[in-house]
């Protein structure tokens, strides 16, 4: 595709003195060809540069310098991870952003080898027949709770992602011995783990709930980052870091609200704890490429947070249900109305 620059201002609907004016700053990502007459010809990933410089300068509210550097780190993450080489252990494999992960890895990426670390071995099952790749998925029968199944498990890996948790609030109010032995002590079984074994990165998947917490799932998680982060101290000279990525509620996931308000929806009436309740929301894939970017960017102890939206649960039953009632039947044991993803 060749475009001169009135191609791009129409494409964009932006000044073609802005796009002269974007060239000459972002000049080590825009590098159009010349004619014989000394006109500019862009490619179709000059259009595609032009489209990230209008999100960040326009839509992000980025000034040009910080836009700039932002291309600039997004350019260095991409050259120096590559996923090809990689083996990969993801606990709690089976779960649905474990499911999701696994897919997006395999179109996307293509590792080396995924190993899924988890307890139940149906879900294993269907999901090996699901994926019918045996190539480069490994299913690994374990719980977090056992240490030398995770060496075991580890070995040979490169890096981790941890996504194990007891993450029900009401389950772990009734079960929270059961919470702390998954949730806290699984944490520190990876942690030691991934140390003993050499493996180099580690991000753990965080939660709002661990931001101020009211419920024992929250303090749990709380406990678990507070864990990964000082496992950096503890690896010394090992060459293994520790990162979190915290976020909300995953859209349609296994447990969350959404499936169970198209439960509700025939029979017309949606329920909910609280009507003035608030909520933070992501997507699956949102959700995987926020694990997948601090691979690219850690140096250890940080807790990478998004911004994502937040919306009230009323809201979501009326884009579900819009004929339905909404019914509120009281907040359960541990919940907040609204959450918050720093503290």
């Amino acid at each position: 595709m060749s475009l001169k620059i009135k191609d791009i201002s129409s494409h964009l609907n932006i000044p073609v003195s802005t796009i002269r004016y974007w060239q000459d700053k972002f000049a080590d990502f825009i590098q159009p060809s010349r004619t014989n007459g000394g006109q500019r010809r862009y490619s179709e990933n000059d259009l595609n540069v032009f489209k990230t410089i209008k999100e960040l300068v326009y839509g992000k509210k980025k000034t040009i310098a910080k836009a700039k550097q932002l291309m600039q780190l997004e350019a260095k993450g991409a050259k120096q991870f590559n996923w090809t080489d990689k083996t990969i252990l993801l606990t709690g494999g089976t779960g649905s952003f474990g499911k999701h992960f696994c897919r997006i890895m395999l179109e996307k990426y293509n590792p080396k080898a995924i190993r899924i670390y988890s307890r139940d071995e149906l879900k294993q099952h269907n999901m090996r027949i699901e994926f019918n790749d045996d190539e480069r998925l490994r299913f690994f029968i374990g719980d977090v709770r056992d240490v030398d199944r995770l060496r075991r498990a580890m070995a040979g890996v490169d890096v981790v992602v941890h996504a194990a948790a007891l993450k029900q609030v009401p389950a772990c109010e009734y079960n929270p011995f059961e919470a702390v032995k998954t949730n806290v002590h699984g944490a520190q079984n990876i942690i030691d783990a991934a140390i003993d074994t050499g493996v180099k990165k580690v991000v753990a998947l965080s939660t709002d709930k661990a931001v101020n917490p009211v419920n024992l799932y929250g303090a749990t998680k709380l406990c678990s980052d507070k864990l990964f982060i000082q496992g950096n101290a503890y690896a010394g000279n090992q060459n293994t870091s520790f990162s979190c990525v915290r976020y909300g509620n995953v859209i349609g996931s296994r447990g969350s609200v959404v499936p169970l308000f198209m439960k509700q929806r025939p029979s017309g009436v949606l329920t909910v704890t609280d009507e003035r309740m608030t909520r933070f929301w992501i997507t699956l894939d949102q959700a995987i490429e926020l694990v997948l970017k601090p691979f690219c960017y850690m140096e250890g102890g940080e807790i990478f947070v998004p911004r994502i939206p937040s919306m009230k649960i009323t809201d979501l039953a009326r884009a579900i249900g819009p004929e339905c009632k909404i019914q509120s039947i009281g907040i359960r044991p541990g919940e907040k109305l609204h959450e918050s993803l720093t503290g």
